[in-house]
This record gives structure tokens, sequence and C-alpha cells, in this order.
């Protein structure tokens, strides 16, 4: 379901430059429909990206890919705004028959972890969180600078983090409010899929689509800055 705009409608390219370079660069939304023209230059006709797209879409054969995609479509389908992320992410997870669910979480979200520990738990989910901070690391111990310490005397751990959480096996991890860098980490060492639930902002109480709303109001001057 496609709204607030139509086929061919303009929003506005993200620069004032003549040719689209990518998808930020293109208002005309021809892409979510069907039967509609595209733009001269388009990420989607363009062909140097045409055997990408068909390889991508032989992927979609793949079983697990194939079983996300379906569940996915599904719940957007059925709970289209009316659904929370958390509500949306327990539906998935019983739909795709995981079991154990793992949390990598910030130590300053810690709390909000238990509260999602405690609905996932109701839900019937085995669920196993790790802390950034699990090993007690000294930042010193792995080359960081000791200036780094001012805000903490230990390293966020997120190569442990992934790595526990891959030992016991887990089927889904949810990321909880990881620093940016540090959610990368944990991602290229997390065996299971991974989806985030909080985005770490500490500026914003952890809401950083706030900056892009007001990014030519409140927040120009400090994002435009040279």
């Amino acid at each position: 379901m496609s709204i607030m705009k139509k086929p061919g409608q303009d929003a506005g390219p993200a620069s004032a430059e003549p040719a689209c370079r990518s998808c930020v660069d293109c208002g005309k939304y021809s892409c979510d429909f069907q039967g509609v023209e595209y733009p001269e230059v388009c990420v989607t006709t363009d062909p140097q990206n045409k055997e990408i797209i068909e390889g991508a879409l032989e992927e979609y054969g793949d079983e697990e890919n194939h079983r996300m995609m379906q569940n996915a479509a599904q719940i957007e389908r059925e709970f289209y705004c009316r659904m929370t992320r958390v509500e949306e992410t327990i539906e998935f997870s019983k739909r795709m028959g995981y079991q154990k669910i793992g949390i990598a979480t910030c130590i300053g979200l810690i709390r909000e972890s238990r509260t999602l520990a405690k609905i996932l738990r109701h839900h019937g989910f085995e669920v196993y969180a790790i802390a950034c901070k699990v090993g007690g690391i000294d930042k010193t111990d792995v080359g960081l600078p000791p200036e780094c310490k001012e805000v903490g005397p230990n390293i966020c751990n997120p190569i442990s983090q992934a790595m526990i959480l891959n030992d016991r096996q887990v089927d889904l991890n949810i990321v909880m409010g990881l620093c940016v860098g540090h959610d990368m980490l944990f991602n290229k060492y997390a065996k299971a899929p991974v989806t985030t639930l909080v985005v770490k902002d500490r500026v914003t109480g952890h809401n950083p689509a706030a900056v892009l709303y007001t990014a030519e109001s409140y927040y120009k001057e400090k994002l435009h800055k040279e």
C-alpha cells in the first residue's frame, strides 16, 4: 500500500544536480508502481544494475529468504499502521518459528531491554541478553587511547556480544541501542538474522529521525555548518 504520493509525483530531489545519481536524487516514485514511465536517469533502468537486480531476484528463491519475504509482506498487509515495531517483531518471530531470541543491548538501555525480555517471554520465547560491557575489559587493553576512558573505563564489546549469542544458537538477534560502529561490528559477527529495535541517539532520546525532521529548521545550522 502506497500513501501520500502518486506515480510521477515529484517530491523534490536531494540536490540541485541535473542528473539523478541515485534514488535520493529523484522524487518520481516510479519504482513503487506498475505500468508507469521511469525517469530518464534511474537506478531501476540503469543497464549497470540490470544483472544485479536479476541476481537478487534469484536469491529470493532461497528457502529462508522466501519465508522472510513472505512473512514480512503478510504482516505488512494484515497490520499496516496498526502494529508497533515491537508487535511486528513478535509476530514475525512467531511466523518464522523462532524460539531463542538474543538481545544485544547497550548497558544504558538495560531497563528497556528487561522490559522487552519480559514481553518476549510472555509470548513464549527463550531470551538471552548480552550487555555491551560484557567482559569488563579496560579500553587501553584493546589499544584505545586513555582519554577515551573519560566517558567510562571499559570498552563496549560488540564482537563478544555477537559471539556469545552465536554460541547460544539464537534464532534472531535484536539490537537495543548499540553505538555507531559497535552496531556494525555486532552485525558483522552475528550469525543469526539481526533486526534493530532501538537506534542509539543520546541527544534525541534514541529518535535519530527527529534530526531529519528538523534538518531545515532547528538543526539546519548545526547539520550544514562547514
